[in-house]
């Protein structure tokens, strides 16, 4: 295409009918185009800028993932022969570098019908799907019958379908101030916003102090409340709240909820790996949702190593039938408002697994694998990170940890020279130990030490 910038129009043909002009590299002098007349020059107008096609909002957003920029740095100097620990991306590898995967998983996936999963899926979902997610969650407790739910690409579609039915645009959801990153994306995309409260107290406990002065601000502010809590296994700091937290956050909102709409989403996305008193939120959603909208976030993408399949549900669950009706309805016309349908194969593959007592046992006999993996190299980082005087907040399992850092870039940075990559946040150091062997802790834990102590001097 650069050949056109050195490019002369010669006159073609001897006149007449078939004359005219042909533009000739002058490099090669190979023919470019011909026209039937002489070429009009280019006028100066043609230059001009145009006014911008994308509106003011659009204009500025970047179109990168730090995370990913990160990762690409990493396996640039990997194939360059360095050993380097790639801490950065938020996936489940083995030992050797390769995506974990489940056998069963794809074994589901190949025996659904050709048929079936070629056609479109019903606009909120398969039915046996949801209410094998539903069941996923809740299992025989009271809960699963006052639930309705919609099938949503992942877990961030789920998040996306809360905040625009929960929210009036202008507002902002709650979050603690270490969360996921894309929640800002959502909320900027829908024309919401995201406000914080300090996650931690002095002795690193989650601070419910400080959660309840931000509900009850938004309360007043609002008249209304979407809460996002990232639980068990927050992302990106690994933390799980244990059951007096989630009694006293079962306090605090069911209280606020007696005062104005408060809908609290747990974040369910890294739920399978969390330690063995993770799950200590269900024994209090059943007070949570007698007065608040409890909402679940739910996917396949983690529990059943499947990202790329894309598959999940936003969970409702309600006491009222007509108000869950209304729920059921505004979900699925937010369906068709944006992807439509989802994915109709992962959703009867993965509806099978849950469903399906022979499958459902072989996939998590292959998940305890992973997530004895895991377990290995949380351990190891507690016992090299504890030794070495790291300030983190308490770990048991998942897929990443956070050192808190008061110079993240700067310590992030140091790191980098020393072969490891990490992704510097706000205040601390996110640490994808799910992608980290084992083997390569110590490293790890030596290059975060020197780190933190670069930046703090």
């Amino acid at each position: 295409m650069f050949e056109h910038l050195s490019a002369l129009a010669v006159r073609a043909g001897g006149g007449g009918e078939g004359s005219g002009y042909a533009v000739r590299s002058r490099k090669s002098g190979r023919m470019l185009v011909r026209f039937a007349a002489a070429p009009e020059p280019m006028t100066q107008s043609a230059l001009q800028p145009t006014p911008p096609f994308l509106i003011e909002a659009a204009r500025t957003r970047a179109g990168d993932d730090p995370i990913f920029a990160l990762n690409a740095m990493a396996q640039k100097r990997a194939r360059a022969g360095e050993h380097v620990v790639n801490a950065t991306l938020g996936a489940l590898m083995d030992d050797e570098g390769k995506l974990a995967v489940m056998r069963t998983v794809f074994e589901a996936f190949a025996a659904v019908d050709p048929q079936r999963a070629a056609g479109y899926a019903p606009i909120a979902g398969e039915k046996g799907f949801l209410d094998a997610v539903v069941a996923d969650l809740f299992a025989e407790r009271s809960l699963a019958k006052f639930a309705v739910a919609a099938a949503t690409p992942g877990g961030t579609g789920a998040l996306h379908h809360a905040i625009v039915n929960f929210l009036e645009p202008g507002q902002a959801l709650l979050a603690p101030e270490f969360y996921w990153s894309p929640y800002k994306t959502l909320a900027d995309h829908t024309r919401r916003r995201v406000e914080t409260f300090a996650m931690f107290d002095a002795s690193r406990r989650f601070d419910c102090a400080a959660f309840e002065r931000a509900l009850e601000g938004q309360v007043r502010a609002q008249g209304r409340a979407l809460v996002l809590l990232n639980t068990p296994c927050n992302n990106p700091t690994g933390y799980s709240l244990d059951g007096r937290e989630w009694s006293d956050v079962s306090r605090i909102v069911r209280a606020a909820s007696r005062r104005a709409p408060v809908a609290l989403l747990v974040d369910h996305a890294y739920a399978k790996f969390g330690g063995p008193n993770s799950e200590r939120w269900i024994e209090h959603a059943s007070e949570i949702a007698g007065d608040a909208l409890l909402l679940v976030a739910w996917t396949a993408s983690k529990s059943f190593a499947q990202y790329g399949a894309r598959v999940g549900a936003l969970v409702a669950v309600h006491p009222d039938e007509a108000e869950r009706q209304r729920i059921a309805n505004a979900l699925s016309y937010s369906c068709r408002g944006t992807w439509s349908n989802c994915n109709h194969a992962g959703q009867l593959a993965i509806g099978r697994l849950l469903a399906d007592s022979e499958l459902r046992a072989r996939a998590d006999a292959e998940r305890a694998v992973l997530r004895a993996l895991l377990d290995q190299r949380v351990a190891a980082f507690n016992a090299a990170a504890g030794a070495a005087g790291i300030d983190y907040p308490r770990y048991e399992g998942g897929f990443f940890v956070s050192a808190f850092a008061p110079r993240p870039d700067a310590a992030a940075e140091r790191m980098r020279e020393r072969g490891v990559f990490v992704v510097p946040i706000a205040g601390a150091l996110r640490i994808a130990l799910c992608s980290t062997p084992a083997r390569d802790v110590p490293k790890l834990v030596q290059a975060l030490s020197e780190g933190l102590k670069a930046a703090s001097s």
